[in-house]
């Protein structure tokens, strides 16, 4: 499988469009990274994907993102199927190019199906904890998956310290 397919896992007919959870990924949970397998493994589909922003590699080893505050559709919250329904109150985003010195981040677009089962590890994982000191932030922003525009969580890091900024938008192990 090459990195740019799109793959459709643990497909089911009971499957709700309104409480799938889409989650746009750039670093340590792409296909062919470290936490992938892990939590993403219960994925129903991965597409190739990009927002506008700054990628950084943190000295820590990771990634990191920052988007313009202007592009925030919506926060994060402590309950991951309001979360969910939340992308369906935005409607379809517009998708344009920010002020400012962004770039295209290209990364993959999840479709998780249980956001009750899939998105508490993964916020763990990222440090978000709602109302509380986070490492990142799981924000909603507009995502480019093909010729469609569409509302996804990402987890951002609004001040970036101690890391490298990525001017290509795109991400690899070092």
């Amino acid at each position: 499988m090459n990195i740019g397919d799109t793959v459709k896992l643990n497909t089911n007919p009971e499957d709700s469009p309104e409480t799938n959870l889409r989650l746009f990924v750039y670093g340590t949970l792409k296909r062919g990274y470290w936490n992938h397998q892990r939590f993403c493994a219960q994925a129903r589909g991965i597409e190739p994907a990009v927002v506008w922003g700054r990628l950084y590699h943190l000295h820590a080893g990771f990634p990191a993102l920052e988007v313009p505050e202007g592009l925030i559709l919506a926060r994060g919250t402590a309950d991951p199927l309001a979360d969910a329904r939340r992308r369906q109150e935005i409607g379809t985003p517009r998708f344009g190019r920010p002020t400012g010195d962004r770039d295209l981040i290209h990364g993959e677009l999840v479709t998780f199906t249980d956001p009750q089962r899939d998105l508490p590890p993964i916020d763990r994982l990222e440090g978000f904890r709602p109302g509380g000191h986070s490492m990142y932030q799981r924000v909603m922003v507009a995502v480019l998956c093909g010729r469609t525009s569409i509302p996804a969580w990402i987890y951002w890091m609004p001040r970036v310290e101690n890391g490298t900024r990525h001017d290509t938008g795109v991400w690899h192990r070092t």
